[in-house]
């Protein structure tokens, strides 16, 4: 099993490893120009655009449980009906987000207490990013229908060419062309682009392997399992708006303290990503194994899986938090030149020197209730947590951004123990494979 483990999660780590180095690169990019809100609005703009997308993230981790359990149960016709009825979803979710994006844009950042430079360059970033929704969303199911038939050097390739195409053109559009903020976005749509055909090709790829049902055939049955489907991903959805929440606020909140607060908070916030984008990858993997055990009703599959993963995740968290402790202030001079910002960030990284093994179990058990697709048991774990977020940030909101930081920790922490006693709690009636 840590085989397997190992063969799901280190594709899906090594990829992930390049979003937030592609957070860090437009940091240190827009990071060096001449004034601090324009790394700001990068971060305000980038912000708000992935928590519209990211609202809608339920499409991929629905499509991966759906799949896993479909690719457990050796059920093609399943197989091909999830991927259809994801993809449609995805394309009309894209066409209403196109429609009302600058009346979305507008209402976001009414509700933002930056400086009016900063909103400015927020709202620039956030308008030309919102044409890449169609291949954003598109990516998210794809993702999750490969990782769900237990593949994941296709989706490593398809993040890594994602990422590594918008690092090249980000350094290209900025510090060749000089288009700042506009050229960091025009890059980040390019390259989510470039990431749906290579999506695309990897799916082509397995039917004509595997030889699938036609999908043409299906889509007058698309709606077999729609009931389902819809449930979950209404569940999934409520939990990832709890989600969002906390981080939006985090960026928001920052923002009402200072450009040089909120553009310290984009720095240790990249590094935060990349805490989660290194467990993702563990998560990623609890889910295919998850799903596919669940499938083929296996508990000594289920078990196992739960067991490789924790293990190595521990390993993971331990050399990250060493490494945040030895070479946090070293990334922060690398990312930013400014130095009221390197130094607001310096005296806010101890809260990230505590966050990966306090943050851990949160992820696995979100693989773990992803991949048994309990949307439910997700949702009302997420709204206890993110109560919590907001109960800490009031009750110590005299220590300012450090209260922030408190309730982030708090947050991750108690997703994680909210999640484990309904999974101790369902495992002892034995109703976590009902």
């Amino acid at each position: 099993m840590h085989r397997q483990v190992l063969l799901l999660a280190i594709p899906m780590v090594l990829s992930n490893i390049t979003v937030p180095l592609l957070g860090l690169v437009d940091a240190a990019v827009i990071g060096h120009l001449e004034h601090a809100w324009y790394l700001g609005g990068v971060a305000l703009g980038s912000t708000m655009i992935s928590v519209a997308f990211w609202l809608l993230g339920f499409l991929r981790m629905s499509t991966t449980g759906l799949t896993a359990q479909a690719f457990g149960a050796n059920d093609p016709e399943k197989l091909v009906r999830v991927l259809l009825q994801g993809c449609l979803m995805a394309l009309g979710f894209a066409v209403v987000f196109l429609l009302l994006h600058r009346f979305i844009s507008n209402w976001i950042f009414s509700f933002s207490d930056a400086s009016e430079q900063v909103k400015f360059y927020g709202q620039q970033y956030f308008v030309i990013r919102a044409w890449s929704a169609p291949a954003s969303l598109m990516n998210f199911v794809i993702l999750g229908w490969l990782l769900g038939t237990q593949n994941s050097k296709a989706p490593m390739w398809m993040v890594i060419i994602t990422n590594i195409t918008n690092i090249a053109l980000d350094i290209l559009f900025v510090v060749g062309f000089g288009w700042k903020v506009q050229g960091a976005a025009a890059a980040s749509v390019i390259a989510d682009y470039a990431g749906l055909s290579f999506g695309l090709l990897c799916i082509w790829k397995y039917w004509q392997a595997n030889q699938l049902p036609s999908l043409w055939n299906k889509i007058g049955g698309s709606s077999e399992g729609l009931s389902r489907f819809v449930k979950l991903n209404r569940d999934i959805f409520l939990r990832s708006l709890c989600l969002q929440a906390a981080f939006s606020f985090m960026t928001f909140q920052g923002a009402a303290f200072g450009d040089h607060t909120v553009a310290a908070n984009a720095v240790l916030m990249s590094f935060l990503m990349m805490i989660s984008y290194g467990m993702d990858g563990f998560a990623y993997a609890m889910e295919a194994l998850v799903g596919k055990a669940i499938g083929a009703k296996s508990e000594t599959q289920l078990k196992a899986a739960m067991v490789g993963s924790a293990f190595w995740c521990v390993i993971i968290c331990t050399l990250l938090t060493f490494a945040f402790g030895y070479w946090g202030s070293a990334l922060i001079h690398l990312i930013s030149d400014i130095p009221q910002v390197r130094e607001e960030a310096n005296v806010y990284l101890p809260w990230l020197v505590a966050m990966p093994l306090s943050s851990m179990w949160c992820f696995l058990l979100d693989g773990i209730f992803i991949g048994a697709t309990k949307g439910k048991e997700m949702r009302n774990s997420m709204v206890i947590s993110t109560t919590a977020f907001f109960s800490m940030f009031y009750l110590f909101s005299p220590y300012g951004n450090h209260a922030l930081w408190l309730s982030m920790l708090s947050f991750m922490i108690i997703r994680g123990l909210s999640l484990a006693m309904v999974l101790a709690g369902q495992w002892k009636r034995e109703v976590f494979f009902a």
